[in-house]
């Protein structure tokens, strides 16, 4: 399941996706992990929300990042949700956002894992398909 959080660049994606993850590893049963582009989010993270900073390791297109999400599930098998801030710098979306979307979508049927995704556009920018995953619009 991909559920997003869109809206301007500044206009408190990122508080709602913190708020979120915060509110949801209350009740999770399994793992939660959030990547950002930095660690400055660390402290506001509940501890049991295991952050990565992507930009430490060496992903340069969004095929990359794929791969890169596919490693993180395959070393953990009781990850239940992903949180992805910053994501069209993180996942390095140029043109391609629909289908890097559809392949996380993908990834998530398959794996029981639900992504939920802070991205710097209006809904309007956004394409009919992927209005229904809209779950906050700022």
């Amino acid at each position: 399941m991909i559920q997003l959080i869109v809206g301007e660049k500044g206009k408190g994606k990122t508080k709602h996706l913190l708020e979120k993850v915060n509110t949801e590893i209350k009740s999770a049963s399994g793992n939660i992990v959030y990547l950002d582009k930095n660690t400055k989010h660390m402290y506001e993270l509940c501890n049991k929300v295991r952050l990565i900073n992507v930009k430490d390791y060496p992903i340069n297109n969004s095929d990359e990042f794929v791969g890169f999400i596919s490693g993180i599930i395959s070393q953990d098998h009781d990850l239940e949700q992903v949180y992805l801030d910053s994501f069209l710098e993180i996942a390095c979306i140029c043109n391609n956002l629909e289908s890097t979307i559809h392949k996380l979508s993908n990834i998530g049927e398959k794996y029981h894992i639900k992504f939920v995704l802070s991205v710097s556009l209006n809904e309007n920018e956004i394409s009919e398909d992927l209005k229904q995953n809209i779950i906050i619009s700022l």
